[in-house]
């Protein structure tokens, strides 16, 4: 069984180790070793997470299956994607991570849920997030839960810059 909850900052580095992995599993044949190497020393360290971990302007949902973590979402109403929200108020889905293993099991889902309550508990006019251009699986099930592309943006991972879209749910 599935089970979810907020970490704590002694979980900082299992989760920098799940970041990693599942970052790895869906996009790290996308990068040359050095400019991953970098990427994984500035954005998915245990001091990142525990700094996250501690910021109250951030939410973290871990799934868990047994002991062991499988996914993780992160949210933040700092946004810091290229986007302005201006007038409206939103938050940012910065982050949404799952084990391949365990792709399929409802968990995006509950994460989608979890984001949803985070947007309304913030009174958030709507939520906002990047997607790799070239990751169909992510565009539908974002689709699916109601979200838009609404113009081009980018992702960096050392020296690479990626295309992504930027998608936006109104609320």
């Amino acid at each position: 069984m599935i089970a979810y909850r907020e970490p704590q900052l002694d979980d900082a580095d299992a989760l920098a180790v799940l970041a990693r992995e599942t970052f790895d599993e869906a996009f790290g044949r996308l990068y040359q070793p050095d400019d991953l190497a970098a990427f994984y020393a500035e954005w998915k360290t245990p001091e990142a997470f525990a700094g996250w971990i501690a910021d109250p302007r951030v939410g973290i949902l871990v799934a868990y299956d047994g002991n062991t973590p499988i996914g993780y979402a992160m949210t933040g109403v700092d946004i810091k994607i290229d986007y302005d929200p201006s007038p409206r108020t939103a938050i940012e889905l910065k982050q949404l991570y799952i084990r391949s293993s365990h792709h399929g099991a409802g968990v995006a889902h509950r994460f989608m849920d979890w984001v949803l309550a985070k947007a309304q508990a913030t009174a958030a006019d709507e939520i906002v997030l990047s997607v790799y251009s070239e990751n169909p699986r992510g565009i539908a099930f974002y689709h699916k839960h109601g979200f838009a592309k609404v113009a081009d943006t980018i992702f960096i991972v050392g020296k690479q810059v990626d295309a992504e879209y930027l998608f936006v749910k109104q609320l």
